[in-house]
């Protein structure tokens, strides 16, 4: 094996970044523990983020660490596709339609939300094609509303910067503003309610601002969506697994979705896994009528390692009342972060709905962004990380964090704040 040197130079191409600032100056974290991470210098950070939105269950759970390494010993992983199959995944499957609120549930597995985001569109196109309909192929999102980035996902999100640059994006697409009932209305009519196959929409906005719904709004989206026969899509890739307090966020509002789509939090990230669950009508073409096979799938979708991990996860979930906390500690974290509100360099706090939470800056002090990459850099500086947002910061801790680590996250972002406020 050649050698490969532990500083300088990178051969890894980083997601969502700037290589050329990336370059020489990587931010490696070499392990992790509870609501903590460590640098390759020994220094701890907290998690102010659970990573990307999803150790839901906190960093080395040895449970999930043994559930996947024994599996690996029984069976890594084996296609599903055709008939073939696995215990792990055929018995995750049957828990997560139960706990999913829609009706009669069935589970297509993916590697991550992108893939499951275009699943879902797939699924509901080809549902509209063998319901003698193929003329509904419009796909609805909303401005600030993020999908991953695939090929639908892109096309499907609402956050500018994610589309520019890679030529025409998939037709059949557009987004509404993401509080409008009038405008998703009016956008249904202009496209043609009987050419409109589906609306997707998440119920926090996360990735692009986290904007909580305004009440009645998704109970709304719904609503409109049966009034003209069109299926609802709720995003719950972030919202799912605890982060509303809820397994899935839709029971919040008591949402009966025709497609949910999942991932990060169901296995906490420790493997990569998604998914869509599907309702039984929706299914019904391709599971109750002969020849109408989906020719769609992934080389890992149902992989039994991976199914093993969600499992333990989901345990964990469960034996330590852990999803009952993203309620429980959504006005702690709130109230914590709204006493930002009256900072210099702040514009808007949000949150309130679930463990999320968010602070704007005001826009005269943006500096076409810089000034969030400056208020990240400087909490991480401070031994605390939060996720930078086109115009703000969020914090989405991991569902074990305590009231201490969220006064401590939150009083060092404050910290942060000010040390910029100084620069300038």
């Amino acid at each position: 094996m050649t050698s490969i040197e532990p500083t300088g130079e990178t051969r890894l191409w980083h997601p969502f970044s700037d290589m050329f600032a990336v370059r020489g100056n990587e931010f490696v974290i070499t392990r992790a523990d509870g609501a903590w991470v460590w640098d390759e210098h020994d220094r701890p950070y907290l998690d102010g983020t659970a990573s990307l939105w999803y150790a839901n269950v906190g960093h080395g759970r040895r449970e999930i660490a043994d559930a996947a390494h024994a599996q690996m010993l029984q069976l890594e992983a084996y296609s599903a596709f055709g008939d073939f199959t696995n215990e792990p995944a055929r018995t995750l499957a049957a828990r997560i339609a139960e706990l999913a609120p829609v009706e009669d549930g069935r589970v297509f597995f993916t590697t991550g939300g992108g893939e499951a985001i275009d699943t879902a569109a797939k699924i509901v196109r080809r549902y509209w094609t063998a319901r003698q309909q193929p003329e509904r192929i419009q796909l609805i999102g909303r401005v600030a509303g993020y999908h991953g980035t695939n090929g639908y996902g892109t096309a499907l999100g609402g956050i500018e910067p994610n589309r520019a640059g890679f030529g025409p994006l998939m037709p059949g697409t557009s987004s509404v503003p993401h509080d409008s009932l009038t405008a998703l209305e009016q956008e249904i009519l202009r496209v043609g309610p009987e050419r409109v196959a589906a609306v997707f929409a998440e119920p926090v906005i996360c990735a692009g601002g986290l904007y909580p719904p305004a009440p009645g709004y998704l109970e709304g989206v719904q609503a409109i969506c049966r009034e003209h026969g069109i299926l609802f899509v709720a995003d719950e890739v972030v919202c799912a697994f605890g982060r509303l307090g809820e397994w899935f966020g839709s029971s919040r509002w008591e949402l009966t979705p025709d497609l949910i789509t999942f991932a990060k939090g169901v296995t906490s990230g420790y493997l990569p896994l998604g998914g869509v669950v599907v309702s039984g009508a929706v299914a019904a073409p391709f599971w109750d009528e002969p020849g109408n096979a989906l020719r769609h799938g992934a080389t890992y979708s149902a992989h039994a390692t991976c199914c093993a991990a969600a499992h333990a996860n989901l345990d964990l979930l469960e034996r330590e009342g852990l999803v009952a906390r993203g309620r429980e500690l959504e006005g702690e974290l709130f109230d914590a972060v709204a006493g930002l509100a009256g900072h210099e360099l702040v514009r808007e706090v949000r949150g309130g709905v679930g463990l999320l939470a968010a602070v704007e800056l005001a826009p005269e002090h943006l500096r076409g962004g810089e000034a969030v990459f400056e208020v990240f850099r400087a909490a991480r500086e401070r031994g605390v990380l939060v996720r930078p947002l086109a115009s703000g910061l969020a914090l989405s801790p991991p569902l074990i964090v305590t009231s201490e680590e969220i006064a401590l996250l939150v009083r060092t972002l404050g910290e942060a704040l000010d040390a910029v406020l100084a620069l300038h």
